[in-house]
């Protein structure tokens, strides 16, 4: 690859989306479509103007571009909040892939596809396009809706399938079968390594980042974060997974974090730029020829991933409890294929068993339903209004009912809610930790131990290994403790007992494992019991205590952002916190100063800082005003932060809508007008048009406005506004 056409190419796509996008803009169109349009135009397929010299720079680009937009992904959507909606995401994915599978199956077979073709081509129908959403959502200003975070954990969801999908699609075209094997290796190994990723991660970012607070401005900020990104995508393939996969997994980590919004501000630039050059690649499969060759195909599946999507999506939100007009909005927002497809159709080709012919139709397709996607997302709430007005009365309450009943049972919870939590989530935690000191040990560190020492290699990794597992056995040998309530401990006493001796049972299995790897069965179960009553007799003091510290740190990291938010790991004195609040657009007091807030006198609160981009007030005084996007350093008792924290957090909803540009134009007063003898302030000009008056001309003599100026006959206003206005004024 020659760096001067790597550049030049650069240079001339970038060149051409930003022509191409100015006038998308001006025309009012969605600039990720405008990207596509440059794409085209760039691409060999294009002949009226000069093209890229070579299209693996693009591909080299894109490749970044989709890195860097699933980082940023990650980044506004946590671990947490994705385990918080994974239930619902979860179902809906699994209802989409699903139904798309059999429908992309069903018509491939329709167009004449033997079974694997069609196969595939289910799998490349149902995966919708997260980067493409993304975008989408970003530019008409939909990411902070419900439906749009749903939409994202259905994406996110849907991804993590595609990379078990592609298993199954290799093993069935490579063994024209399933093998079952195969399938459970390969989620389980997903699995593991997304846990571990997440366990260390969370353990050692947040405190290594915290150390180095006062060394990090935006600078470093952002080649810290790029860095982990990279790193962690590029780790991601040595263990066998998509560069995707890692970068989703590094920004889903630092969003749990308290530096989460100042990495998303320093990364935005990076991903929009990296970003346009993916959409711009997309653009570039465009060919012409295949679209008119294949046209049929082409509209038939483009309906099909459109149609299918919407019913599919619609349906799973609902099943999970979604009302009618979230359900409808998500599944509008789904109408596309994307990357995923691409990789899916580039495995049937590496394999020599997809059709030629069936790469290129879903490259038009993608384009299509890519083009369509912004329209669709806009249509969603007249396709609302219009099933909400002839829809059956009986069947609209049973799909609110049947909301409410879903938001109930999340309200209230249950016991096995609780059992699941308080349990089951920690036992496959440390028994994925335990499973991981086991492979490492073995796999790496004994053959190194008996190459070097070949009569005590094995000896001294069993050794070493229970060793470094004694922490984590502990902790699932010690006794489950329950909360205090004496209705809790009741009602889950059995589920605590019994998963009390399960956990015991998983560390004697892990035990004898580790010492039957070098001497038998027998002697590990002998080892097993003798460890663990030595532990209990000797260590098991010390060794709970550690672990509960170890425990207790990774509880402070993962919520370290909200702990930070909320003050409650900043104890001052007494039942006071020091919470740190970041002003939302609708918070009451912005543009206030301090003094004026009432926050002291109050709520008995005193701000302490206030932190504007990278600047820091220390003990501002009562003058300093208050505006969107401070973060305050507040502190007051945790009932009162809580009071505080709603009203300072509180974004205003503001409805999407078309910019509107303002101009300055006149209108002539005529002898009948109603303004006549009225000023501007008893004309209500400004609240009934949302125009101002700015001057009069009066026998052309210029008169600034003045609020008490009367309005004579032949009088010209002259008026600011938006276009639409001023002519409702006319």
């Amino acid at each position: 690859m020659h760096i001067e056409s790597l550049i030049s190419d650069l240079a001339f796509i970038l060149l051409l989306g930003a022509v191409v996008t100015v006038l998308f803009k001006w025309m009012r169109q969605p600039v990720v479509l405008g990207y596509i349009v440059a794409g085209f135009l760039a691409s060999p397929n294009f002949t009226l103007i000069p093209s890229v010299t070579t299209v693996e720079n693009i591909d080299f680009w894109a490749e970044i571009g989709i890195v860097v937009l699933l980082f940023s992904l990650g980044l506004e959507f946590s671990f947490k909040k994705l385990i918080n909606s994974g239930a619902s995401a979860v179902v809906t994915a699994l209802i989409i892939v699903t139904g798309m599978m059999l429908v992309g199956f069903t018509v491939g077979h329709i167009l004449h596809f033997n079974n694997i073709n069609s196969l595939f081509l289910g799998g490349m129908l149902s995966m919708s396009s997260t980067t493409i959403i993304i975008k989408a959502f970003t530019d008409m200003g939909l990411r902070q809706k419900k439906f749009a975070s749903l939409v994202l954990a259905v994406l996110i969801v849907e991804d993590l399938f595609a990379v078990v999908m592609m298993v199954v699609l290799s093993s069935i075209a490579i063994n024209n079968s399933l093998e079952g094997g195969q399938l459970l290796f390969s989620v389980g190994k997903l699995l593991f390594f997304l846990i571990i990723w997440f366990l260390v991660g969370v353990y050692i970012l947040p405190s290594s980042l915290n150390r180095v607070r006062r060394y990090l401005n935006p600078e470093t900020l952002l080649v810290i974060s790029i860095g982990l990104c990279f790193g962690m995508a590029v780790f991601s393939v040595y263990c066998g997974f998509s560069l995707a996969l890692g970068a989703f997994v590094m920004g889903s980590i630092l969003a749990g974090t308290s530096y989460a919004e100042s990495i998303e501000n320093v990364v935005t630039p990076v991903k929009d730029l990296f970003g346009a050059v993916f959409f711009i690649s997309v653009g570039m499969m465009v060919q012409p020829d295949i679209l008119i060759q294949y046209w049929l195909p082409i509209v038939i599946l483009s309906l099909v991933v459109i149609v299918g999507m919407i019913v599919f999506g619609t349906i799973g939100m609902l099943v999970t409890g979604q009302t009618l007009k979230v359900a409808i909005q998500s599944g509008f927002s789904l109408t596309q294929i994307g990357e995923f497809a691409f990789i899916i159709a580039s495995l049937g080709m590496s394999l020599n068993v997809l059709n030629p012919t069936l790469y290129p139709i879903v490259v038009a397709v993608s384009v299509i339903t890519t083009f369509t996607t912004p329209y669709f997302i806009k249509l969603s709430i007249p396709t609302y209004d219009f099933i909400e007005q002839h829809l059956p009365g009986r069947l609209n309450f049973l799909i609110n009912r049947y909301h409410e009943q879903g938001e109930a049972e999340k309200a209230s919870g249950g016991v096995w809610k609780s059992v699941i939590s308080k349990y089951i989530w920690p036992t496959i935690i440390y028994s994925i930790i335990l499973l991981a000191v086991n492979i490492i040990m073995f796999v790496y560190v004994q053959p190194y131990l008996s190459e070097l020492l070949p009569h005590w290699g094995g000896f001294i990794t069993v050794i070493a290994t229970l060793i470094i597992m004694s922490p984590f056995l502990i902790a699932l040998i010690t006794p489950l403790t329950e909360s205090r309530d004496e209705n809790a401990v009741s009602a889950h006493g059995i589920p605590r007992l019994v998963f009390t001796i399960f956990r015991s049972l998983i560390a004697l299995g892990f035990i004898i494992s580790v010492v039957g790897r070098v001497y038998s069965a027998r002697i590990g179960l002998y080892v097993a019991v003798a460890i663990v009553i030595l532990i209990v007799m000797l260590f098991y003091r010390r060794l709970s205590a550690n672990m509960k510290r170890i425990e207790d740190k990774f509880m402070d990291n993962l919520n370290e952002r909200e702990l930070r938010r909320s003050g409650k790991n900043n104890h001052i004195a007494g039942d006071l916190h020091l919470a740190y609040l970041r002003v939302g657009s609708g918070c009451p007091f912005v543009g206030q100063r301090l003094m004026d807030s009432n926050l002291r006198r109050e709520f008995h609160a005193n701000v302490v800082s206030i932190n504007r981009g990278y600047q820091t007030i220390p003990i501002p005084n009562g003058r300093e005003r208050i505006f969107p996007g401070d973060v305050l350093g507040v502190i007051a008792n945790d009932e009162n932060i809580a009071t505080i924290a709603r009203l300072i957090e509180s974004e205003r909803q503001l409805e999407q809508s078309a910019p509107s540009e303002m101009q300055l134009s006149s209108i002539l007063l005529s002898f009948n007008s109603p303004l006549i003898n009225a000023t501007p302030s008893s004309a209500s000009l400004r609240d009934k048009y949302d125009v101002l008056v700015v001057a009069v001309n009066r026998n052309g003599t210029f008169i600034d406005s003045d609020p008490n100026l009367k309005f004579l006959a032949g009088d010209i206003l002259w008026v600011a506004g938006s276009k639409e206005n001023i002519n409702r004024l006319k």
